[in-house]
C-alpha cells in the first residue's frame, strides 16, 4: 500500500520533530473528522480568497498602471516598467511574508497566524483604491503580499498536521482548487466591473476579512503543534536550524526548485495577459474587450488547471510526489514552447492555454509534500521560507523579463521564461522522497 511505503526524511531523522503521530489513517471520507474538515475548509477558504487577491491585480495592471502615470496607451514602455516594478514588489512581501507569518505559525499556532494573514491581505488590498501613485501602488501591493505569502505556509501546514496521509494527495488538489476558484472570481469580478475605473476591482479583494471570525471561533489548534511546543520547553529552533545536520540538504534543494520553477511560472501568469492584451489583431479593440480577452484566458488557464490539479493528486498517489512533479514540469515547458515558439494571433495562443493550465497542477503537490519535508517546530518555517525565496526570485525574473521585452511584446520573454522548467525538473530530482 501507498499509504505504509516510506517515512519521510525529517520525521525519521530530525530530533526536533514532534512525538506526535500523525492523524490516524482513514479509509473513508466518514472517518474524517469535524476538526479535519474545518482546518480543510479554513484552509481552502483562506487559498479561494488568496488567489482572488493575488490576481485582481494582474487583470488590471495595465490600464491601472497607465492611468496612475497619466500614459496615452497600454504600450507607452513606462507601464511595463513600472507595472513589472509593482508586480516584483508584490512577490518581494509575499516572500517575506512567508517567513514573517512562517515564524508567527510556528510559535504562536497555526489558526492565529492564519488569521493574522488573512486580515492583513484583505486590509491592504481594500487600500490599493485609494492608490494614487504608481509607488503608492506598490506600498499597498507589497504590504497586502505579506499576508498572502504567510497565508500558504501556514495554512499548508495546518492541514499536514489535520489530515490523514492517505488524504494528503487529493487534499492538495482540492486546496489548490481554492486558488483556482478565486482567480476566477477574480476574473468574473473584472468582466462585472469592465465599464467602471479599474481601481474599483479592489474593493472586491475586502471579502476575505469576514473569514477571520469564523477561523477563530472554528479552528483549533493542531494536537501535533501542540505536543511539539510543550516538548521544547522553550528550546525552540530558529530559522538557522534550517541550514544545520540533515535539515540542511533538504533546505537547499527546495529552495533550488521553488526559486527556478516559479520564476518560469509566474512569468507566464503575469505577462501572459500583458501580451495578449498588445496583440497586433486586437490592438484596436476597446478596453472592455481587451479586459473580456483576459478574463477569458484566465478561465481557460485557472479552468484546466483544477483539472491539473486532481491529475497531479491521483498520479502521486501512483509514483509519488516528486515523479509527478518532474513530468508535469517538463510538460509545462512543452506547453509554453508550443505557445511562444512563433508569433500567433490570440486564437492561436489561446489554444494552448488549457495545456499550460493543466501543467500547474504540480504546484498543488508543493502543499502536502513540503511541510513534513521540516520538523514541527520548523514545520511553516521552513515549508515558508524556502518556497518563498523561489517567490523572491521570482520577482527579479518578473521584473527581469518585464524589461527585457519588447515594448508591448513580451513573447519572447515568455518564449525563453518557459525554458526554465527544465532545470526545475532536473533539480527535482534530487528531492527527498515524502509520505504519500
Amino acid at each position: 500500500m501507498l499509504e505504509a511505503q516510506r517515512m519521510d526524511t525529517a520525521e525519521l531523522n530530525t530530533p526536533a520533530q514532534s512525538q506526535a503521530g500523525p492523524p490516524a489513517e482513514a479509509t473513508h471520507l466518514r472517518q474524517i473528522t469535524r476538526q479535519q474538515w474545518r482546518s480543510g475548509i479554513a484552509a481552502w477558504l483562506g487559498w479561494t480568497f488568496d488567489g482572488l487577491d493575488m490576481h485582481l491585480y494582474t487583470l488590471i495592471a495595465a490600464p491601472f498602471v497607465a492611468q496612475l502615470l497619466g500614459a496615452a496607451t497600454t504600450t507607452d514602455p513606462r507601464v511595463g516598467r513600472y507595472s513589472s516594478i509593482i508586480q516584483g514588489g508584490f512577490m518581494l512581501g509575499w516572500a517575506l511574508g512567508g517567513g514573517f507569518f512562517g515564524r508567527i505559525g510556528d510559535r504562536l499556532g497555526r489558526a492565529r497566524a492564519l488569521s493574522l494573514t488573512v486580515l492583513t491581505y484583505a486590509a491592504f488590498t481594500g487600500l490599493s483604491f485609494f492608490a494614487q501613485t504608481w509607488w503608492h501602488l506598490l506600498i499597498f501591493r507589497f504590504l497586502a503580499a505579506l499576508g498572502i505569502g504567510g497565508e500558504w505556509a501556514v495554512g499548508a501546514s495546518l492541514l499536514s498536521e489535520t489530515w490523514p496521509r492517505r488524504w494528503r494527495p487529493w487534499i492538495a488538489a482540492v486546496l489548490q482548487t481554492g486558488v483556482n476558484v478565486g482567480i476566477l472570481i477574480a476574473g468574473l469580478a473584472n468582466v462585472i466591473l469592465a465599464a467602471a475605473p479599474p481601481r474599483y476591482l479592489f474593493l472586491v479583494g475586502v471579502l476575505p476579512a469576514l473569514l477571520v471570525f469564523w477561523i477563530r471561533r472554528a479552528v483549533p489548534e493542531t494536537d501535533e503543534w501542540r505536543s511539539a511546543k510543550e516538548q521544547a520547553h522553550h528550546q525552540e529552533p530558529g530559522i538557522g536550524d534550517l541550514f544545520r545536520g540533515e535539515v540542511r540538504s533538504i533546505t537547499i534543494w527546495v529552495v533550488l526548485v521553488c526559486g527556478v520553477s516559479l520564476t518560469a511560472h509566474w512569468a507566464f501568469m503575469f505577462w501572459h495577459q500583458q501580451h495578449l492584451r498588445n496583440l497586433p489583431d486586437v490592438l484596436n479593440w476597446t478596453p472592455e474587450q481587451k479586459n473580456k480577452l483576459a478574463s477569458l484566458g484566465m478561465y481557460l488557464v485557472i479552468g484546466s488547471s483544477i483539472l491539473g490539479n486532481f491529475f497531479a493528486g491521483w498520479l502521486a498517489r501512483l509514483i509519488g510526489y516528486r515523479a509527478t512533479i518532474v513530468g508535469m514540469f517538463l510538460m509545462y515547458f512543452f506547453a509554453m514552447l508550443g505557445a511562444y515558439y512563433l508569433p500567433r494571433d490570440h486564437q492561436a495562443v489561446l489554444c494552448w492555454f488549457p495545456l499550460v493550465g493543466f501543467c500547474q497542477g504540480a504546484f498543488a503537490l508543493f502543499t502536502m509534500y513540503l511541510p513534513p519535508l521540516f520538523p514541527t517546530l520548523l514545520r511553516t518555517t521552513g515549508a515558508g521560507f524556502c518556497y518563498n525565496i523561489g517567490r523572491i526570485t521570482a520577482a527579479f525574473g518578473t521584473v527581469y523579463f518585464g524589461l527585457y521585452s519588447k515594448a508591448g511584446d513580451h513573447r519572447i520573454a515568455l518564449f525563453y521564461a518557459g525554458f526554465l522548467f527544465l532545470p526545475a525538473a532536473g533539480i527535482a530530482l534530487f528531492l527527498p522522497r515524502a509520505r504519500d
